[in-house]
């Protein structure tokens, strides 16, 4: 049946989901107003009626909502249902809908048939038993068919009803299916429909794959719940028999019983473990809670409750260790060795009380490179222990020193307990390094966590907040290692000895490269152990290429050098099995520090200073200009507080002794001061550089030049005493290495010279001590003659007043 003529006017009913295909034979369900009057208008007519699919599924669609395509459908059958009207349509053929006529009481339009490009070659007739050969694989994948429809296209049906039929049993949106629709070639619609059958099938051969795997998962844990059940009926029968047999138990359990019972824990922490694996052993494997107390158990029954390593001290033994893994360093290794003998004797006495506690925990203070963590190993060897190191750089949270507590996902012990663990005993040698760069923030403050575990007298019940229970760590020995003590806080300082580490002097870097870290590069380079380099090509490296406290930059360029020798061997080259300082240039370039740092000739207005850093000692220069202006002092170079104050009262002094200097009463009303030390860039604090401060103010103005080859630290008083100051090693040390001859220090400071600086250092330097600056003016002016009193000749008029700067 077709469509009769363009001006036939048809009802036309809206479909909010889904399209009729000509060729099928659907049953409808309507249920609004105008629909229910146009299927009533048409089953009381002719029979015939269009459906056409909207857009969106509206509730009250207009003309704007329907497609232009349809189907002329016959209605053979309506039947009510409530409010509802059921009826069985058959589609006829595809229409084109022309302007709806009415909407009222429901839509009517004319309708033009569309007719089918239809082309019956090979492509079509492959096609169309492609698509039945795919359809019969989606009906036994379980697809949802009527059954007479499905034994219909079996049996054979013309291309363009096989398109159609298929097309209207598939799941896929309006959108498709009106697609489909309105393709008038039969051959692209049946290559269409079997892109779309196709992948259909890949879905539901997808999704039988997962409920195959889904429903076997069930059925073998449904198997194994059951099987679990059985055998823990079994065992329960047979201990009321009195068999306890652990055999009988899941290999998990009984594994961790074992590990419990091995593991030789303190009676209360047993108790503990083993109530845990009785309510481990009453849970459903699913359960996820059950993972979490099987980690806890593992960490339990692995930490080293009764193993220890063999505490055999020996203190010749240890000396011997020290000295060979380690050059200088002579206090240090004595106080050591004295902690090691206080322990050897403390093991041979009846343990009472008041000795329960270990010997205070030792913190080694200095700059990079000196060797602390390395003497912690050191330590560990001599002893025949175990050596744990963690780094504390950065740690901002408490939870990573005394571990999480178990209710959070991925909670662990802290790094003390997991140290512990790792070490496999309770007696390492364990090393918090980097005690001084410890943080804190709103996750709490891990140096007051570490607290309980330096505290001798608290940590024989450290407590981890992973764990739960008490563990004994009196029996560890903590070393701690930092770069600077102002950072530590006073609580944990307390309980901690300073042992400081000075920096090298060149002869005892020389001994180290020599000695360790040349044969060390010349073995990780893989050169032959007969390649030396000589005693000045060393030197050659430490003054003009490093300058630090430390070895490590002596290291990196012995690497280097060794890494470019390895080069020329591996590309055939003759290189030299002895170096000089000549090869030293030729692989390391041009020198990045000069032979000596001091001045080249003697200043007005400048002064050489001492300073102390984290990394070592380091020497100062203070510069003065003089200018006209309105008698104020400036200062520059990033100074701290305390140095400021240091340079007011610098300038106090030379005012108050205005006719000893040989200064007007006014002198300093006409003109300005600026004071400035170079190297802006980095701070500068304390009071140790007075003396320096105060004489380059002092040759400023009176023009007497300063000496050079003269270094100078301490403290002064506004009377001009001068005090004594810290870090004397590191300040002549570094003054040395610049290349200073002569240093003036505080008299109070003459027993550090004694007992601290090396002898070779002061071989080859002059040492004056002053209890007054007076004392030291005589020593680093440079005037003609010595006197009590600055003559009246020297200053000048102010305007002309200047210092080189």
């Amino acid at each position: 049946m077709e469509a009769e003529s363009p001006s036939k006017i048809y009802p036309v009913i809206a479909l909010r989901e889904g399209v009729v295909f000509p060729h099928t034979e659907p049953v409808l369900t309507f249920g609004r107003s105008r629909s229910n009057s146009a299927l009533q208008a048409a089953f009381a007519g002719d029979k015939e009626v269009i459906f056409v699919a909207q857009r969106d599924p509206v509730a009250d669609p207009d003309s704007k909502d329907l497609y232009q395509v349809g189907t002329l459908c016959l209605v053979e059958q309506v039947l009510p249902a409530g409010n509802e009207l059921l009826a069985l349509v058959k589609g006829i053929s595809r229409v084109k809908i022309g302007p709806i006529i009415s909407t009222d009481p429901f839509f009517t339009a004319t309708a033009e048939t569309l007719p089918e490009s239809q082309v019956q070659n090979d492509t079509q007739i492959a096609l169309s038993k492609q698509i039945v050969v795919e359809y019969k694989k989606s009906f036994d994948l379980g697809k949802s068919m009527d059954f007479l429809v499905f034994m219909r296209l079996m049996a054979g049906v013309p291309a363009s009803e096989l398109s159609d039929q298929v097309a209207n049993s598939l799941e896929i949106n309006t959108a498709g299916k009106q697609e489909l629709l309105e393709m008038l070639s039969v051959n692209a619609r049946l290559e269409k429909v079997l892109q779309h059958l196709t992948h259909e099938i890949k879905v539901m051969e997808l999704e039988r794959s997962i409920s195959t795997k889904t429903q076997a998962k069930f059925e073998k844990n449904m198997r194994e719940q059951i099987l679990r059940e059985r055998k823990r009926t079994i065992q329960d029968e047979l201990k009321k028999m009195g068999s306890s047999d652990e055999e009988d138990e899941d290999d998990d359990l009984g594994d961790l019983r074992r590990k419990i019972k091995k593991a030789k824990m303190p009676t209360d922490i047993r108790k503990k473990a083993e109530k845990e694996l009785n309510r481990l052993s009453q849970m459903n494997p699913a359960n996820p809670e059950g993972n979490y107390i099987r980690t806890y158990l593992e960490w339990l029954s692995d930490m080293p409750w009764s193993v220890m390593s063999p505490n055999h001290v020996s203190i010749k033994q240890a000396s011997r260790v020290l000295d060979a893994d380690h050059y200088g360093l002579k206090k240090v290794k004595e106080r050591i060795v004295e902690y090691l003998a206080v322990m050897k004797l403390r093991q041979h006495q009846p343990k009472t009380n008041d000795q329960q506690q270990s010997p205070t925990i030792l913190c080694f203070v200095g700059p990079p490179g000196v060797g602390k963590t390395s003497i912690g190993r050191s330590i560990a060897k001599s002893l025949g222990r175990k050596f744990v190191r963690v780094s504390l750089g950065g740690i901002r949270d408490e939870a990573e020193i005394r571990g999480h507590r178990r209710t959070y996902v991925g909670a662990m012990p802290g790094r003390i307990i997991q140290g512990i663990k790792n070490a496999g005993t309770r007696n390492p040698v364990f090393m918090l390094d980097e005690i001084d760069k410890l943080g804190n923030d709103f996750r709490g403050d891990p140096s007051s966590a570490l607290l309980e575990a330096l505290d001798p007298e608290q940590n024989k019940e450290f407590s981890d907040h992973y764990l739960e229970v008490p563990f004994d760590l009196s029996q560890v020995m903590f070393v701690a290692t930092a770069n600077m003590l102002d950072t530590i806080p006073p609580a944990l300082r307390d309980r901690l000895e300073i042992i400081t580490f000075p920096g090298y002097t060149l002869e005892e870097k020389l001994n180290i490269a020599q000695n360790y870290l040349w044969s060390k590069q010349v073995q990780s380079a893989g050169l032959p152990k007969s390649l030396k380099i000589s005693n000045e090509a060393v030197r050659e490296i430490i003054r003009r290429y490093t300058r630090e406290a430390g070895v490590r930059d002596v290291e990196r360029n012995l690497a280097k050098i060794a890494r470019k020798l390895a080069r020329g061997l591996a590309e055939k080259k003759k290189i030299s099995h002895s170096l000089g300082t000549t090869d030293v240039k030729k692989y390391l370039g041009q020198y990045r520090f000069p032979e000596t740092l001091a001045e080249k000739q003697d200043e007005v207005g400048m002064s050489t200073g001492l300073a102390w850093t984290e990394v070592g000692g380091d020497i100062l220069f203070i510069e003065v200009a003089l200018m006209p202006g309105k008698g104020e002092l400036k200062l520059t170079g990033q100074l701290g507080d305390v140095m400021k104050e240091s340079a007011q009262a610098a300038y106090s002094y030379i005012r108050s002794r205005w006719q000893k200097l040989g200064l007007k009463d006014d002198f300093y009303k006409k003109i300005d001061v600026h004071l400035h030390v170079p190297e802006g860039a980095t701070p500068k604090d304390g009071p140790s550089a007075g003396i320096a401060l105060t004489t380059a103010l002092i040759s400023a103005f009176t023009k007497i030049p300063v000496r050079r080859d003269t270094a100078m630290t301490g403290e002064i008083t506004l009377r001009g005493r001068v005090l004594e100051i810290g870090g004397v090693k590191e300040k002549i040390i570094a003054a040395h290495r610049a290349g200073i001859k002569r240093v003036i220090l505080p008299k109070e400071n003459k027993k550090d010279l004694v007992e601290d600086v090396p002898a070779n250092v002061k071989k080859d330097m002059e040492f004056f001590f002053v209890s007054h600056l007076d004392e030291a003016l005589k020593l680093v002016l440079r005037m003609p003659k010595i006197k009590t009193r600055f003559s009246e000749h020297i200053l000048r008029s102010h305007s002309s007043l200047t210092a080189s700067a």
